[in-house]
C-alpha cells in the first residue's frame, strides 16, 4: 500500500506555513500523524476511533469556550 501524506488546507502560506502535522490513511483502522517539518523523523499511528475521539473533544471545547 502506497502512503500518501496530506497537510491541513488550513496550513497556508506565511511564516507559519511549514507549522503544521500531516496525515495519512495508513488502512482500515489507522491513521499516520507526522510532524510536516521533520518528515524524516518517522509517525505516530493512531487508530481511526482514538482520532475521532480526539476530534471531538477538541470541537467540544472550542463551542464551549
Amino acid at each position: 500500500m502506497e502512503v500518501v501524506w496530506r497537510k491541513s488546507s488550513y496550513s497556508g502560506a506565511g511564516s507559519s506555513a511549514g507549522d503544521c502535522v500531516e496525515m495519512a490513511d495508513l488502512g482500515a483502522s489507522a491513521v499516520g500523524v507526522r510532524d510536516s517539518k521533520a518528515p524524516e523523523g518517522g509517525h505516530l499511528s493512531v487508530s481511526r476511533v482514538a482520532l475521532a475521539g480526539l476530534v471531538r473533544r477538541v470541537k467540544a471545547d472550542e463551542s464551549g469556550r
